[in-house]
């Protein structure tokens, strides 16, 4: 390892931090694997209601508080999280170099952060039109998970970009210019676009599943991931450590619509009711 690729000693904290919050993301309602692909009415191809959304003040605590009642598997995807950070972040200087060769401005004020963000505007967009033109309540829930993950990743991106101040290389050829007042750690642009790729990519039913991850994955959250290294914007670790806060931040948003879909439908449910010389059929539904 060269020199200007030697780790700062705060950068391990800085890490640690990031994934404190992104991991946030990650918190578990422990359902099964056969509720989160079935009690989904929000993306019931048959239910058209209009869902009425929880308060988005209640996923904000329970966003932010998720750390304190993880488990040692959601521990086990934080470190993860922690590893690929510092592993990518042995190849910073490497991508930069290939890119610059390829017609990226070394040094330049121009960072096409307006341009980046088509896919993922396109993607909330999109979603939000077609549902509106074809009248589906599932629809624009969708765009509205698609928004509620975009803000609480962008949220979370920016607080970490104060933290870690890290230049970026178009400002700079040394990967290690933490806390000098940059804005490089994480790629927002990265944590949007795979906050909305991924929910993109998992809602709705299987019928299209290939298509929506392809679009998700690939046309937004991959295609924006890799514009930001292109244009010589972000380091390879900023895209990286932004796309692991998107898609937990996807991830929690998903869960958190499975564990209200269940109890829902725990909620409504029929029942036999023994009685003295037979029994009673209930049926007990909660608006």
């Amino acid at each position: 390892m060269s020199k200007t690729q030697q780790r700062p000693p705060w950068v391990a904290p800085i890490t640690v931090a990031g994934g404190f919050f992104l991991g946030s993301g990650a918190a578990r309602a422990e359902p099964t694997s056969d509720a989160v692909k079935t009690a989904d009415p929000y993306t019931d191809p048959d239910n058209d209601t209009e869902p009425k959304h929880p308060g988005l003040l209640t996923d904000v605590k329970d966003y932010y508080t998720a750390p304190l009642h993880w488990d040692l598997k959601d521990w086990a995807y934080f470190g993860g999280a922690v590893g690929l950070v510092a592993a990518s972040h042995h190849y910073d200087s490497q991508v930069r170099t290939h890119f610059i060769k390829q017609g990226a401005q070394a040094i330049s004020d121009k960072t096409y952060d307006l341009q980046d963000f088509v896919p993922s505007i396109a993607a909330i967009g999109g979603t939000w039109l077609y549902s509106t033109l074809v009248d589906s309540g599932p629809g624009h829930h969708e765009a509205f998970d698609m928004a509620e993950a975009a803000g609480l990743s962008l949220t979370t991106s920016y607080a970490l970009k104060f933290v870690a101040g890290r230049e970026r290389p178009n400002q700079t050829d040394d990967p290690n210019r933490w806390r000098k007042g940059g804005s490089s750690f994480p790629s927002t642009h990265a944590s949007v676009a795979f906050a909305i790729g991924a929910v993109l990519a998992e809602s709705g039913n299987d019928d299209y599943r290939i298509v929506r991850r392809f679009l998700g994955y690939g046309a937004v959250a991959g295609f924006t991931a890799f514009q930001r290294v292109k244009h010589n914007a972000h380091w390879l670790s900023d895209d990286v450590a932004g796309a692991a806060i998107g898609g937990a931040t996807a991830h929690f948003i998903l869960e958190r619509d499975a564990e209200r879909h269940a109890a829902r439908d725990r909620e409504a449910a029929l029942s036999v009711i023994p009685l003295p010389g037979g029994a009673m059929l209930s049926y007990n539904l909660v608006y």
